[in-house]
C-alpha cells in the first residue's frame, strides 16, 4: 500500500499524525506500505533565514497568551504519542524549502523516514533552527548520510524547483492544511487522526484493489 503524506516538518499536527499512523500500522502488521513524504509549506513567504519565534508567534496567534494555550493542546496530544514538545527551546521559525530538499535527498538514499523524524525532533523538541543548512547538513549526518554532500546538495539549487511544483500541485488539489495522507493516490485523510481511525481506511484500500 503506497501513501503521500503531504506535510510540513514545522507543523506540530504533521510529528503528532505521523506518530498516530505508525500506531495504526502496528495493528496491521499484515500490510507492507511504502511512504512518500511530499513538501507543503505552511509559511512559504517566511524569508530564507527565518523569523524570530516571538514576532512569528505575534503575528499567527496574536500574542503569547494565544500561543500557550495551543501549546498546551498539542503538548498534551503529543504525550499520548510519545512526543515531548519543547515549545520553549524554539528560537526561530524557519522557512522550510532546504529541509523539504533535504528530505528528497535523504529519499534518493533510501533514508526518508529517518530523516523526516530527525527534523521533526531537530526542531520540536531540540529546538534547532532546521532552516539553517550548517544545521540541516548535521542532521544528514546523524541520520547517516554523508555531511559534507548533504551541504553541497543544498548549497545548490537541486531539487528546488521540484519542491516548489509539488506544494503548488498540493495546493491546487485543494489541499491547505496538513497533514493529509492520500491513499494509492486516490483516497485522502486529512488531519491528524486517531490510529483507530486509518483501520477501515487501510480495509477500503485492501478491498478497492
Amino acid at each position: 500500500m503506497h501513501i503521500d503524506i503531504v506535510s510540513d516538518v514545522v507543523c506540530p499536527w504533521c510529528f503528532i499524525g505521523k506518530r498516530r499512523l505508525e500506531k495504526a500500522l502496528a495493528l496491521r502488521p499484515e500490510i507492507a506500505v511504502e511512504i512518500t513524504w511530499r513538501p507543503f509549506q505552511l509559511n512559504p513567504d517566511l524569508p530564507p533565514e527565518g523569523i524570530e519565534r516571538q514576532a512569528y508567534l505575534a503575528t499567527k496567534f496574536g500574542g503569547a497568551a494565544q500561543a500557550e494555550r495551543i501549546h498546551a493542546t498539542l503538548a498534551e496530544a503529543g504525550a499520548t504519542v510519545d512526543i515531548a514538545f519543547a515549545f520553549d527551546r524554539i528560537r526561530r521559525t524557519p522557512n522550510t524549502c532546504d529541509a523539504h530538499r533535504l528530505l528528497r535527498y535523504a529519499g534518493a538514499e533510501g533514508n526518508a523516514e529517518r530523516m523526516v523524524e530527525a527534523l521533526f525532533r531537530a526542531y520540536f523538541i531540540d529546538g534547532r533552527d532546521i532552516g539553517d543548512r550548517a544545521v540541516l547538513a548535521a542532521i544528514a549526518d546523524e541520520v547517516g548520510l554523508d555531511a559534507a554532500g548533504a551541504g553541497a546538495f543544498l548549497a545548490s539549487a537541486a531539487e528546488l524547483e521540484q519542491v516548489m511544483a509539488e506544494d503548488r500541485g498540493a495546493r491546487r488539489l485543494g489541499i491547505n492544511a496538513v497533514p493529509c495522507f492520500i491513499f494509492e493516490r486516490h483516497y485522502a485523510v486529512s488531519g491528524a487522526q486517531e490510529p483507530e481511525f486509518f483501520l477501515p481506511v487501510f480495509d477500503l484500500v485492501r478491498n478497492s484493489g
